[in-house]
Formats: C-alpha cells, sequence, structure tokens
C-alpha cells in the first residue's frame, strides 16, 4: 500500500453500533469526573504489596490475557476506582484476581467497523508482540504483573521511584505506572500508555496529552538506556503516527525492532478508561500479525470458528461484554444432560449456518455445542472479538479500507477549504 493511493470511501452494512458507542464514550468522560489520584495511588499499591501467590495461576490460557474481562464496559463508563483495599485484594484467588487486575487496563475491542474521522482524531501504532502488564515503580522496587496478576519480573529500574540507588529515581514517595507490553526476544517494555508519572495521575488526560508526556518525561529518566545494575530491562516508547495515510504506511510497513502483533488504533481524545473501550481498538491481517485467526491447542487454524461464551441462569448464553450481548439459548434438558450450570464458560463451534448481526446483535447464531472451557479461563469472548474472527475469515476488513476511508475524509476536508474559500 502506498502513502498516496486513493479509493472508494469504505462502507460496510452495519454489524455494530461501535460508531454509537465511541461517541457516547466520548460524551460520558466530558460528564464523567472520578479521583483518578486515589484510583492510581489504589493500584500502584496493589500491584506492589500484593504476594505473587494470591494471583498466580498455572497453566493459564493464553486467551485469557487477551480478552476483556466481563467487569469491563463496552459503553464508555470509565469504570469506577476499586473499592478493594489492599488487604481485600490479596485474598483473591484465580479466576477472581484475574478479573480484578484485567478490569485495571485499558482493553481495546477488535476493529468491526471503520472509525469515522480516522484522519482527524486518531493515532495509529504497531502492537508488539509479547505479554501485556503494568509496570510499576515505587518505594525503591519495580515489578509487572500480568493481566492474570501473577508477577513477570521484580527488578530494579531507572524509573522514578524504580530503584535503591539516591538520586537516580525520584523522591522516596515517588510512584509511577506504565501500560506496557513485555517482548521477550529482546528483553524490553515497550511502552504503549502512561497511567502515572510521579504521583500525578493520567486516567483523565486525553490520549493526545498522554502521549507527549510518555514521550518527553521516560527519557529524561534513563529509562531507555541499555541496561545496568540498577537498571535490568530497558524501556522503549512505541512510535505513533496520526492515522493519515503516511501515519497508516509507517505503522503498517515500516521496519520495527519488535515482531509486530497487529495495529492498535488510539482515539486522540479519549481518557485512560479502565476496562474495554470503543475508544481503543485492535486490527490485524496476515501482513502485521503472525495470529490473525484464532488457533487451537496444536496451533493450528480449525475447520470451524470456535467460541467461548458464558451460562446465564436463564438459559441464555452471552458474551463477556457489559451488558453482554445474547448469542443464543440453550433449553433445560440440554443444560443438564451436560453438566452445566450458570457462570459455566462453554465453548462452541460455529456452523456452516454461520452468524447474522445488525446494529450489535446477534439475529441469528449457528453454534454446536463442543465442551467446557478450559478451567484456567476467566471469562467469555467479546461481541467484538467473534465479529472480528468471523469477519477475518469472510470478509475482513483490509487495510484498503483503511486507506480509502482516509483518502475520502482528506477529499471532503478539500471541498470545505473550497467552498469556504468562494
Amino acid at each position: 500500500m502506498a502513502p498516496h493511493d486513493l479509493r472508494r470511501p469504505f462502507k460496510r452494512r452495519p454489524i455494530s453500533d461501535q460508531q454509537r458507542r465511541r461517541e457516547l464514550s466520548l460524551l460520558r468522560q466530558s460528564q464523567h469526573r472520578s479521583d483518578a489520584q486515589q484510583r492510581a495511588r489504589n493500584l500502584a499499591s496493589s500491584v506492589i504489596s500484593l504476594q505473587s501467590s494470591s494471583s498466580s495461576s498455572p497453566d493459564v490460557d493464553p486467551e485469557v490475557l487477551s480478552e476483556p474481562c466481563p467487569t469491563s464496559t463496552t459503553t464508555g463508563h470509565e469504570s469506577e476506582p476499586s473499592s478493594f483495599s489492599i488487604r481485600q485484594a490479596s485474598s483473591l484467588r484465580g479466576p477472581e484476581a484475574r478479573k480484578w487486575f484485567a478490569s485495571q487496563l485499558m482493553l481495546p475491542e477488535w476493529m468491526i467497523d471503520v472509525p469515522e474521522n480516522l484522519s482527524r482524531d486518531w493515532y495509529v501504532l504497531a502492537r508488539p508482540a509479547g505479554k501485556r502488564c503494568f509496570v510499576v515503580s515505587a518505594d525503591g522496587t519495580t515489578v509487572s504483573r500480568l493481566r492474570n496478576g501473577s508477577v513477570l519480573h521484580l527488578f530494579p529500574s531507572a524509573l522514578p521511584g524504580g530503584a535503591r540507588k539516591k538520586g537516580v529515581s525520584g523522591p522516596a514517595q515517588s510512584y509511577s505506572i506504565l501500560d506496557c507490553i513485555f517482548h521477550e526476544a529482546d528483553q524490553t517494555y515497550y511502552v504503549i500508555d502512561m497511567v502515572c508519572w510521579r504521583g500525578y495521575s493520567l486516567y483523565e488526560c486525553t490520549a493526545e496529552f498522554r502521549f507527549f508526556w510518555l514521550q518527553s518525561k521516560l527519557d529524561e529518566t534513563g529509562a531507555c538506556d541499555p541496561p545496568s545494575f540498577y537498571h535490568k530491562f530497558r524501556f522503549s516508547v512505541v512510535p505513533f503516527y496520526n492515522c493519515d495515510q503516511s501515519g497508516l504506511h509507517s505503522a503498517y510497513t515500516g521496519s520495527s525492532p519488535y515482531v509486530k502483533d497487529g495495529l492498535f488504533f488510539y482515539n486522540k481524545h479519549a481518557h485512560y478508561h479502565t476496562g474495554n473501550t470503543p475508544l481503543v481498538l485492535i486490527w490485524k491481517d496476515e501482513r502485521c500479525s503472525q495470529y490473525v485467526i484464532d488457533t487451537d491447542n496444536n496451533g493450528q487454524v480449525p475447520n470451524q470458528q470456535h467460541i467461548v461464551l458464558e451460562l446465564q441462569d436463564d438459559g441464555k448464553i452471552v458474551t463477556s461484554d457489559d451488558p453482554p450481548v445474547i448469542v443464543n439459548c440453550l433449553n433445560a434438558d440440554f443444560i443438564k444432560q451436560s453438566g452445566l450450570s450458570p457462570g459455566s464458560l462453554v465453548r462452541f463451534a460455529i456452523g456452516d449456518g454461520g452468524l447474522n448481526c445488525v446494529d450489535g446483535k446477534f439475529e441469528k447464531a449457528d453454534l454446536q455445542y463442543i465442551s467446557v472451557s478450559n478451567r484456567a479461563r476467566a471469562f467469555a469472548d467479546s461481541y467484538s472479538k467473534i465479529m472480528f474472527q468471523y469477519m477475518a475469515r469472510h470478509s475482513p476488513v483490509k487495510i484498503e479500507d483503511l486507506a480509502s476511508m482516509i483518502s475520502h475524509e482528506n477529499q471532503q476536508d478539500k471541498s470545505s477549504e473550497v467552498e469556504m474559500s468562494n
């Protein structure tokens, strides 16, 4: 794809309500104010203080680390600060711990329609392949925790408060929280967002401001320097671009020091929403990701798409969204014969009848029961993931579709300028 390619504007039948929810998210964040400072303090204390054994879980399903949790929201409503005390959080085990930690991250929806004003209101960045985690520096130490709550690394760093060396990491009471992806191949934490810096919360700052601070502040500390005795792992900011033709081309085809795993799209006006949000999107194809379509336990792409849904009390099987999206309903006899109970996570295959969705709701779903899901898994698939995977097999959103939307917007801008000059 060349930066100057011009194509017809992208049009698709409205299978989702992502655009409506994006608008609602922006409206709600302008109306909602919370104690962001206390939220940052609670999270920093939890990550540092919780014993790793309280939330570690063996044989964690890899899907658990990449899917939104049931407590997250797709309505754009920013989650309230956690009411958990450190003692309460440390008592959590297994799925509860995974859900709590997962709800502290801002989780992207999968792109199933192309956002409006893509070239004006969005950033694009190449997502590094690796483990999504929080990195918290405080009280002379640095801790990284995965979405399931288990400790990834405990180490000294050049982040504020991140090492016990006088004069290097700032005041003793200083703490910082970074949203990162750990890239195993080069042992580097690639920073995708900044949640808190030297005790100053950025939850209610726009992505435009957070990204500016991330670039300007991180390099000042020496965190981007090569590893040393007081700085075990290198940090690096993931380059972000305005999502115009040039920026999309750079993120998609440009070289990077890490293995790419799709593209992230951030709305410039988005605050740091905890949980799932339509103001951050992830998109993949075969050129920029090795993992576009989900594979089975053997690493093979199954002939049929597999999805995981949650069984409710009334027999409905739903997604992890809040509110959940109803996919189908199981009769009482089948539930009893299969040994299922409310809250069970159930794996299905999508049959030849496929899926039919309009405006974010399933009108038809041909589901074939497989089994109860892996016990290590904490939550069902989201609506956006199910639809992205289905579209990837049948009618994917292509890079050309993104480019055509940008070209269309550019043409609209030029037309407006001509009208204003007349």
